[in-house]
């Protein structure tokens, strides 16, 4: 008799598409209001998610899903820490 498990699932805030929590990326904001990228997906705090593409970070820019889900407003330095650091990791 084999277990299925449940795929935990998540939204992403720039294209709005439902996906496999391993297939995408975890932006956090921490206790001390910073908001980093979080490539464990285990630290502690508020977290949204976001594709590996550098169109839905685009997308979460222009729509503020990333401030609607980290309830908070969002520095455009930040937005650009966050597209050096997806340069760093190879997303396209």
């Amino acid at each position: 008799m084999s277990v299925n498990r449940k795929v935990p699932m998540r939204q992403c805030v720039g294209c709005q598409e439902m996906r496999s929590k391993k297939e995408m990326l975890r932006i956090l904001k921490t206790a001390e209001d910073e908001v980093v990228l979080d490539a464990t997906g285990r630290k502690n705090g508020r977290g949204a998610y976001l594709c590996f593409s550098r169109e839905c970070l685009k997308k979460a820019r222009k729509n503020r899903g990333l401030e609607r889900s980290l309830k908070m407003s969002i520095p455009s330095e930040v937005y650009d820490n966050l597209e050096k650091e997806l340069d760093e990791i190879g997303v396209e």
